[in-house]
């Protein structure tokens, strides 16, 4: 297996903020709002995006009908009371 590494140089700003290249921005999907996880890797910094909401959508789809993920829903609303 052979594993490509994409090397990009970036800029920190006094805020200590830094611009994530377009071509990763459009391949990992972040768009404004996005929210990324930042882990200290030891040797580095790893982000990774987190998943939206929207990514979700349908993700039950294979376990039940929408009626029965609403029902589910609500019984898992109620117990949290």
């Amino acid at each position: 297996m052979v594993v490509l590494k994409m090397e990009y140089e970036v800029k920190v700003t006094r805020k200590g903020q830094t611009t994530i290249p377009a071509a990763l921005r459009r391949k990992y999907n972040i768009t404004e709002g996005s929210r990324l996880l930042v882990v200290d890797a030891g040797q580095g910094i790893f982000m990774k995006p987190l998943l939206k909401t929207s990514d979700l959508a349908g993700s039950g789809s294979d376990y039940a009908t929408p009626e029965e993920m609403k029902k589910l829903l609500d019984k898992l609303r109620e117990e949290d009371l």
